[in-house]
């Protein structure tokens, strides 16, 4: 089904609600219940559903809660969903009675302007924000009128990384209160084959557990549903508050009887390398830990039980040192040694008797410890087939000694010369964790914050694990010469096993019958070539099995891994190569309509006869004391210039909603089918819309008796290069040459800078130009065998203000204040449906009294609209004759 155009897909490891996921409202007092069951202060969410989707370890999670207001006055909802730091936002939608209002992702200084406003206003409001160690809030908030429904919909994207042999997708719960329909429900698909597959979650037994979940797997498809009933969901039996408060956890692994597997879909490529089997590289790891004054108490004490049940994992064919700074360095041993029993043994007893004293000298700490295993490496003291590794736990900044960042950085850089990684651990909040992240990024190491909490010591054990047993050292990917364009990182310097190296990119030549892959490495006794070879017919076949899932998923992963892996090379550019890094990354951004640190996710609702627009930002990971403030969203409030509608739909009848007038006029086409007809032409916007007239089953080619409609539709953009063609059976759209397809089986959002369209299932299409007009296209569907009528279309226009004054076309023409006066008004031919005087564009015409219906809300049965009906295909109301819209072809 697509290429760029395909929406956004695939799960995140976290959703939560708080009111997760659920709106979230005030508590009532415990008492008589005046409210049908599942009722909080007059607010029933009575749907809550995670969808999880994952192809080859992309997913794509939405979240989508449906609540109606059964009190009798106004009430707020509000939105929560903890999702993962790892995962980027990529649509929201607000639906309010059936009328659905998106987001659009726009580059962070255009929100910031809206921010500045809003400030100078005093209307703010936080939407988006670190929650937890994993996670970060998103929030949004509305005023709900008594009796109506509101959906909210939150779809996030992120690649599953590979830790300790297993992918994790972790979903934050909490509802707090009944959910009638609650549903948590994950669709694996693997090409590799699927060789676990777990569930479980924190807050529930597993008996009752076992009850309301289901878990599955077989081939390359794995399935999990978790759906509680009501009474699963009670904290107790005659509780009316749910238990459903914590973690839900999916881990899964694939088959791996290949180290390598490539999969290529749409001209781009992800290449996965895993290997198994082989035998661990020896290592030398330095731990440099800082033991000053802060560290007091029971930090220390955490440290010292996780250095302790390291050493009980330390292999014997690896040697290590300790290093402790305060204001001075003090080392264990002068060399490394290597982890006998006897030199472990001696290690506890330091270990158990590190003390803590004094500043912080983080840079001679760090000098020492790089001298240290360079030094053995030029010695021979340790084997030639090893490794080295630095980490090193610090809870604070340098104060003592070289004390500047970027003079440490600049120390570190050049004293490693690249030959081996730096981990950094930052141990709570009181320290600089950028520059902690910074120094070991450009180090080919990483960072990670230890929280502090009473699993300190595991955090740390956990940390030692994943990076305990390097199987490959000096890891180089290649693929043919002049075959590949757009690669994503292809040199590591480690592969640990448990572990995953992940490669996308961008074929130039979609047409080669042959792809090959080799991954290099020095392994623990010898080097190794993993070559992997592709037949691309074989590849297209296998393929077409896991379209019922997404088609353009390695296109977004690309996007995705580049994204990301431009921001982490951003943290440590200067200059005209950070421009170019932030331009590269936040292109991709608006392409792709991911909300990461260079965009912003812009939401207008309705609120109270005004729209407020809010903006949903990415926090980052920084110092506690800014961290919210740089990560909030915000609610700016605007009245907008007050704008008609405008809208076809039937037979096909036009109406023109005239708000001076508080009126509406509305008129008839009478033409042919196959007649192409200009609806909206705008030279300043390049925006053009045509509608072709589709007739009854048989072709009634009475004038007086025929029923015809619009069945298709072209909607075109001359400066984007971009069409889309509709009809009830499907929407094709083409950017540029390449061309998409989409049935209206399909619920999709396809986004790209400036555009965003979405297709609710068998119901609507909302088109949106950006800050410029939105478009909705209503599908009429009828009974298949029905004898005489046939699937039609409705053209509605929103925000017509945005278009230009040089408008033009059947509805377009009306974008421009006209007036209008109706008098005598009299009896007509029909007693129901009165005649009167109309004057309008220096025109006298007679009109009668009629009304049409507006589908937006109700497809089925829609609203009934008055207006007064202008005969004879619209003659005096519309410039020129009919005849002069008509055009040959539909672009």
């Amino acid at each position: 089904m697509a290429s760029a155009w395909r929406p956004c897909l695939i799960l995140a490891l976290l959703s939560g609600l708080v009111a997760s996921g659920f709106p979230r409202i005030p508590s009532r007092p415990l008492g008589k219940r005046s409210l049908p069951e599942g009722v909080v202060n007059g607010i029933e969410v009575y749907s809550t559903k995670i969808s999880c989707k994952v192809t080859s370890r992309f997913a794509h999670n939405v979240v989508t809660t449906r609540a109606v207001n059964r009190a009798d006055t106004a009430k707020e909802v509000s939105f929560d969903v903890e999702l993962p730091k790892t995962a980027f936002i990529t649509n929201f939608t607000l639906t309010i009675d059936g009328v659905t209002y998106p987001g659009n992702v726009k580059e962070k200084e255009v929100a910031k302007k809206q921010y500045e406003k809003a400030v100078s206003q005093g209307k703010t409001a936080g939407l988006v924000k670190a929650s937890g160690r994993k996670l970060e809030k998103f929030t949004v908030s509305v005023n709900v009128a008594a009796g109506s429904k509101v959906t909210f919909e939150l779809t996030y994207e992120e690649l599953l990384k590979r830790h300790k042999g297993k992918y994790e997708m972790f979903l934050k719960v909490q509802p707090k209160q009944l959910v009638k329909h609650f549903e948590i429900e994950a669709d694996i698909y693997e090409p590799q084959g699927i060789s676990l597959l777990d569930a479980e979650a924190s807050f529930i037994t597993n008996d009752l557990l076992g009850s309301a979940l289901t878990k599955s797997f077989s081939g390359k498809k794995g399935h999990v549903s978790f759906k509680p009933s009501m009474d699963q969901q009670r904290s107790c039996p005659t509780c009316t508050d749910s238990l459903i408060n914590g973690d839900f956890i999916i881990t899964y692994d694939v088959n791996r009887e290949s180290p390598a597997n490539v999969q290529i879909v749409n001209g781009y490529f992800v290449h996965f390398f895993a290997p198994q089997g082989l035998p661990v590289v020896p290592k030398s790891v330095v731990f440099v830990i800082d033991v000053s004054g802060s560290m007091y108490g029971r930090k220390m004490e955490q440290t010292k039980d996780a250095l302790l049940k390291i050493l009980e994992d330390v292999k014997q064919e690896d040697y290590l040192n300790f290093i402790l700074f305060s204001g001075d360095v003090t080392t264990w041993k002068d060399n490394l040694v290597q982890a006998t029993p006897e030199n472990i043994e001696q290690a506890r007893t330091f270990v158990k008797n590190i003390r803590e004293q004094g500043m912080t000298n983080i840079n001679d700490a760090l000098l020492r410890a790089i001298s240290m295993l360079n030094k053995a490496r030029e010695e021979h003291r340790v084997p030639e087939r090893s490794t080295s590794i630095v980490i090193m736990l610090t809870d604070g900044d340098a104060n003592v000694g070289e004390s500047r960042p970027e003079k440490i950085q600049e120390n570190v850089r050049n004293a490693i010369g690249g030959k081996f990684p730096l981990y950094n651990l930052g141990f709570g909040n009181n320290l600089n964790y950028n520059f902690l992240e910074s120094m070991a990024l450009e180090n080919h190491g990483l960072a990670r914050r230890i929280y502090e909490d009473s699993d300190a010591n595991l955090q740390l054990q956990g940390f030692y694990e994943e990076v305990a047993n390097p199987l490959l050292t000096g890891v180089e990917v290649e693929y043919p010469e002049n075959a590949i364009q757009d690669l994503t990182q292809n040199a590591y310097q480690h592969f640990y096993d448990g572990s995953e190296i992940v490669v996308a990119g961008r074929l130039l030549d979609e047409d080669m019958n042959n792809f090959k892959a080799d991954v290099k490495g020095h392994g623990a006794t010898n080097d190794l070539t993993f070559t992997k070879e592709v037949d691309m017919k074989e590849m297209e076949k296998a393929l077409k099995e896991q379209d019922y899932i997404f088609g353009n998923y390695i296109e977004r992963l690309w996007a995705y891994l580049t994204i990301e892996q431009l921001l982490e090379k951003r943290k440590n550019a200067h200059g005209e190569e950070k421009e170019n890094l932030t331009a590269q990354a936040l292109d991709l951004s608006l392409k792709y309509h991911f909300v990461t640190p260079l965009t912003s996710m812009v939401v207008t609702k309705p609120e109270d006869n005004e729209d407020q627009t809010s903006i949903a930002d990415k926090p980052g990971e920084g110092p506690v004391d800014t961290e919210v403030a740089r990560s909030m969203a915000y609610l700016t409030s605007y009245q907008p210039p007050q704008t008609p509608y405008y809208y076809v739909d039937g037979d096909p009848h036009f109406i023109i909603q005239v708000p001076q007038k508080d009126d509406a006029i509305c008129f008839n086409i009478d033409e042919d089918p196959g007649t192409v007809l200009r609806l909206i032409q705008d030279p300043v916007t390049g925006l053009t819309v045509n509608g072709q007239i589709i007739g009854d089953k048989g072709g009634n080619s009475d004038p007086k008796t025929r029923k015809t409609y619009f069945g298709k539709l072209g909607i075109a953009s001359a400066h984007m290069d971009f069409r889309m063609e509709v009809t009830p059976e499907k929407v094709t759209l083409w950017n540029g040459a390449a061309q998409s397809t989409f049935s209206w089986l399909d619920t999709v959002t396809i986004s790209q800078d400036g555009l965003s369209v979405t297709i609710n299932r068998k119901k609507n299409m909302v088109v949106s130009f950006g800050d410029g007009v939105t478009f909705v296209v209503i599908l009429h569907q009828v009974w298949k065998k029905h004898p005489v009528h046939q699937d039609f279309l409705g053209f509605y226009v929103v925000d017509s203000h945005r278009m230009s004054a040089q408008t033009h076309g059947l509805l377009g023409q009306f974008f421009h204040p006209f007036d209008f006066e109706v008098s005598d008004i009299h009896p007509g031919s029909d007693p129901t449906k009165p005649d009167a005087t109309m004057v309008v564009k220096n025109h006298r015409l007679t009109v009668t009294r009629g009304s049409q219906k507006d589908y937006r809300k109700d497809v089925r049965v829609g609203t009934k609209v008055a207006c007064w009906f202008v005969h004879n295909n619209g003659e005096g109301l519309i410039d020129g004759v009919h005849s002069d819209y008509i055009i040959p072809e539909l672009f």
